[in-house]
């Protein structure tokens, strides 16, 4: 299938903390364009809890992406991810309540955690990972490509301000209610599948 200008043939979603592919965003993510864009190249992964860990995991698997035509969309922490994910490519981003200084956020999580979505399964969040977070929101020239923030007021976990105040160049969308999980994100799939002009 030919690409045309600027189209999207490769699509990234990165879950949050403690989340999965499971989740209901990344789900209906994943259904949307499988059934609407069924060339596009998608890929969810179950991110490692090591930061380190998971932008290796990313580096591998988008090493042979084409970075002029691939997407990313992240929530929460993958919002942070796919932010450092535009940094190294130049590529257009979607940022859903993105987690704008996990270090500081993170370091109370410190100890045992389970999954959202697999309650049996657990991690252990080790203090180096917050070093591994405080590193990595420094890697990567800070010139990514274009950025569709959707962003609740509601949000219980993040500050919407400070949400807001890091992404000053986004396409904004701010929510007057909401919440963190973005429950009402069927609404808003159109125009997220609008901003990142999939083919």
């Amino acid at each position: 299938m030919p690409n045309t200008p600027h189209a999207t043939t490769h699509l990234l979603y990165l879950h949050g903390f403690r989340s999965s592919p499971q989740s209901a965003k990344a789900r209906q993510m994943a259904e949307a364009v499988q059934t609407r864009y069924p060339h596009v190249h998608w890929w969810c992964p179950q991110l490692p809890p090591s930061p380190r860990a998971a932008v290796e995991l990313l580096r591998q698997g988008l090493s042979l992406w084409p970075h002029e035509s691939m997407a990313v969309v992240g929530s929460s922490l993958g919002g942070f991810y796919a932010s450092w994910v535009a940094r190294q490519t130049g590529c257009r981003s979607v940022l859903i309540n993105p987690a704008v200084d996990p270090a500081r956020d993170l370091a109370r999580y410190i100890g045992e955690q389970t999954f959202w979505h697999q309650p049996e399964a657990r991690f252990f969040f080790e203090p180096r990972y917050v070093d591994e977070l405080r590193e990595l929101a420094l890697e990567g020239e800070d010139t990514p490509g274009p950025e569709f923030a959707l962003i609740a007021k509601g949000d219980e976990v993040l500050d919407w301000r400070e949400m807001t105040a890091r992404y000053p160049q986004a396409q904004l969308t701010l929510l007057e209610g909401g919440d963190h999980a973005v429950s009402d994100f069927h609404q808003h799939l159109d125009a997220v599948l609008a901003f990142l002009q999939l083919v």
